[in-house]
């Protein structure tokens, strides 16, 4: 489980942030990724702490964890922000 949970949240993270400059301008889109990755962040700290960690990708783990909420707050401060 901890492994290909790693591997969706790697995969998810990279569509993400592509998709995200690629439609900087859709706030409807911005706010859609950032409700996502609030799901996808609360996955991931749950897979890192409640499963048992696997070799050498705990710490990119828990990094793309962090790096998955600073997008968040960046996708919700861009997605609800007034022109």
């Amino acid at each position: 489980m901890y492994t290909w949970t790693f591997w969706i949240l790697a995969v998810w993270f990279v569509v993400n942030v592509i998709w995200m400059f690629a439609q900087s301008k859709n706030q409807s889109l911005l706010k859609t990724f950032a409700w996502i990755n609030v799901i996808a962040i609360i996955w991931g700290f749950w897979a890192y702490y409640a499963a048992a960690s696997h070799g050498a990708i705990g710490g990119w783990f828990i990094t793309l964890n962090w790096i998955n909420v600073v997008l968040a707050i960046y996708q919700f401060y861009v997605g609800y922000s007034k022109d």
